[in-house]
């Protein structure tokens, strides 16, 4: 009796094992054809995306006109196949290959246009999906590889600091403006980061703001972008942002070409930049007068903020032209954001280069040509030396000079009242 009792438990106890393991076997081969079809392969038809922005922008015969390719992309044509002809040579990314069946994959253009939409357009990276066949990772990835490779091979020549030939130019420029020894204007921005770390909110945030990542940038009269410092947090004015910033270290390390300049009989060694009222009074930094007193003094103001609009020009376009810096950033690394906003600068003077016909207004030839002396001299023989420790300090001082600063700015006053003070059009 006890035997029967026994096994009829062993069967009922491996009924309950077999029905067990079937049921986990079960679940396991649900599951995974779950993820299966969660993860099921997308067939984008690539080729069709290609041939589709070829016959739109790139045939003998394209749909849609130059005009609306400058719209679209920001940029010319000859400047954006530019970009995809280096990217091509330098970089395999950006290559056509083959995958394993021999089928050709994502072209140049489809990868490049990629990018330059996100940047354009500052969209999501599956909103171009539908048009370009490419899924949310691979424009993900365009973006990161567009940018790096375009900081590698264009950085040195678009974020190079001013060279004799262009200083000259800024020089002569500043001076038909009334503003001798004048190279540019200096001011910061700030972009905001939405996905920015919890834990560094504090200091990227401003009060009861959103936090931002701080670009001070100097920018002449044609919006060409000379220098770009960014990444400092959205808590730091720009007095703050001075102090961290590399601006003068050519000036002080005599990495900078010599200038000379004269103004109203007098003669100064160090150019400067025009500025709003938080700077500090540096021979290099010239505000506007928050209380002109007099015709002189309100006339110099009034010339002064104009001319100073440069950089906020700068700023204006360099958003309108690349949304995705008007929006708030939501990428997470800092780097990438960096990245980012390098590139879109790299490409705005790219842009005014091919297009600085229509910004710049102001004609130096006069100088060339001998019709009209200059008071600025830059010294083309220039070559750059070592600054010893010594040397270094003297400039420091002379840079941060206040007495510099308040005779070149009473000279400048007279300058502007003697050149503009009988034309009423200022």
């Amino acid at each position: 009796m006890e035997d029967e009792v026994d096994r009829r438990l062993n069967a009922a106890l491996d009924e309950a094992v077999d029905e067990y393991f079937e049921d986990t076997y079960n679940n396991i081969a649900n599951n995974q054809t779950k993820k299966q079809s969660q993860r099921a392969y997308v067939e984008r038809n690539r080729e069709e995306g290609h041939t589709r922005l070829w016959n739109d922008y790139f045939s003998e015969n394209p749909t849609f006109t130059p005009n609306l390719f400058r719209r679209r992309f920001r940029m010319n044509k000859t400047v954006f196949m530019r970009i995809v002809d280096r990217l091509s040579e330098n970089f395999p990314f950006f290559q056509q290959r083959r995958d394993a069946t021999g089928r050709l994959g994502l072209s140049p253009l489809q990868k490049c246009t990629a990018a330059i939409r996100m940047l354009a357009y500052g969209c999501a990276a599956d909103a171009l999906d539908e048009y370009l066949r490419l899924g949310e990772s691979k424009t993900l990835s365009c973006l990161s590889n567009f940018t790096e490779a375009v900081i590698y091979l264009f950085g040195d020549e678009y974020l190079r600091r001013p060279t004799p030939e262009d200083l000259q130019r800024l020089l002569d420029i500043g001076e038909i403006r009334g503003f001798p020894g004048m190279v540019g204007s200096i001011d910061c921005m700030h972009w905001e980061w939405k996905n920015c770390p919890t834990a560094w909110k504090g200091q990227y945030t401003r009060g009861s703001g959103k936090p931002t990542i701080v670009l001070e940038a100097v920018a002449s009269q044609d919006l060409w972008i000379w220098h770009a410092f960014f990444g400092p947090p959205g808590t730091l004015n720009d007095i703050n942002v001075l102090d961290r910033s590399p601006v003068f270290d050519d000036i002080l390390q005599g990495r900078a070409p010599s200038v000379q300049y004269v103004v109203n009989g007098h003669q100064y060694d160090l150019a400067y930049y025009l500025t709003d009222g938080i700077y500090p009074k540096w021979s290099t930094f010239i505000q506007s007068i928050s209380n002109p007193q007099g015709p002189e003094a309100e006339l110099f103001a009034k010339v002064q903020e104009s001319t100073r609009k440069d950089v906020e020009r700068a700023f204006g376009v360099l958003q309108a032209r690349f949304a995705i810096e008007k929006n708030p950033a939501i990428l997470w690394d800092k780097t990438q954001i960096g990245m980012v906003m390098r590139t879109c600068i790299i490409l705005h003077n790219m842009i005014v280069e091919n297009e600085r016909n229509g910004y710049t207004k102001y004609d130096t030839s006069e100088f060339e040509e001998g019709a009209s002396s200059r008071s600025s001299q830059v010294d083309m023989s220039f070559s750059p030396t070592t600054s010893n420790l010594r040397t270094m300090l003297d400039i420091r001082r002379c840079v941060r000079d206040p007495h510099i600063h308040a005779q070149l700015k009473y000279d400048l006053i007279q300058n502007i009242w003697n050149k503009f003070g009988n034309d009423e059009d200022v």
